[in-house]
């Protein structure tokens, strides 16, 4: 039988509703990617999470950003205007580290990395953003996987760096033509019909098949399909999208 994850971005939480949304998540997912400090979440929110995961069986990721919790990581960071590519280093550095050390006080430990957000993007394109992720990575030394857009700088950073890297798909998100995400900027680049969200999960399990904003197809190699914690409906869009790719023969199965 054929076996895909299914990830999603979590602890990211600032309230007690939002904070039992992420638990229900993670008995639908295989793989949470966890917010480290960088966009959202702190040292609580962290081991919450992973004590959670951990119940569950889910996969552990780091999912590091910029440090820009005011806009949530959404915002691209220039080096040399914004952020230094030192400093830039040092909180990818530490907040990998941190989540690290949780794992390890809760008995789990850490499997990979997927940037957040802007940083994620920006390292789509950016081969400079790309290699200076995996280069952290690498000297962590710690045998981690990149988890990442496929066909983009982060796929060449990878394989550069000898790190091995597993592309993903987004269940609610729309895509460009060229196989990218949409910026969040542009109206319907969330898609926010749950039937819409279902279908993305099936065709991208099964065909690797998506449908673009302008209307035509493409195909994306994915190892991973993700659901974002934060998007409205995401419970339902996680329990239903697994139920979904099961009934086609799938299994849901972390990727490490």
């Amino acid at each position: 039988m054929k076996s895909i994850d299914l990830n999603a971005d979590i602890g990211e939480a600032d309230n007690p509703d939002w904070a039992e949304s992420e638990s229900q998540i993670l008995t639908a997912i295989s793989s949470a990617n966890i917010a480290c400090g960088g966009h959202a979440g702190d040292t609580a929110s962290m081991r919450r999470t992973v004590h959670n995961a951990r119940a569950e069986g889910v996969t552990i990721g780091a999912h590091p950003a910029y440090p820009d919790r005011v806009n949530f990581g959404r915002t691209s960071l220039v080096i040399g205007e914004d952020i230094d590519a030192k400093a830039l280093i040092e909180t990818l550095r530490a907040q990998i580290l941190d989540l690290t050390e949780i794992c390890a006080a809760e008995g789990a430990v850490l499997k990979y990395v997927k940037p957040h957000g802007a940083l994620y993007n920006d390292a789509v394109s950016d081969d400079y953003k790309a290699k200076l992720i995996c280069d952290v990575m690498a000297r962590l030394e710690m045998n981690l996987i990149l988890l990442g857009g496929p066909n983009s700088e982060m796929t060449k950073a990878a394989k550069a760096f000898d790190l091995r890297f597993v592309a993903e798909g987004f269940i609610d998100r729309r895509y460009t033509d060229d196989g990218h995400l949409i910026s969040r900027k542009v109206k319907g680049a969330v898609i926010e019909d749950q039937d819409e969200r279902l279908a993305q999960a099936q065709n991208l399990a099964t065909t690797g098949r998506v449908q673009t904003a302008s209307g035509n197809f493409l195909t994306l190699q994915t190892g991973s399909l993700c659901v974002h914690g934060d998007s409205a409906g995401a419970v339902e869009t996680a329990k239903q999208a697994r139920a979904v790719i099961e009934a086609a023969g799938f299994t849901i199965k972390a990727f490490a």
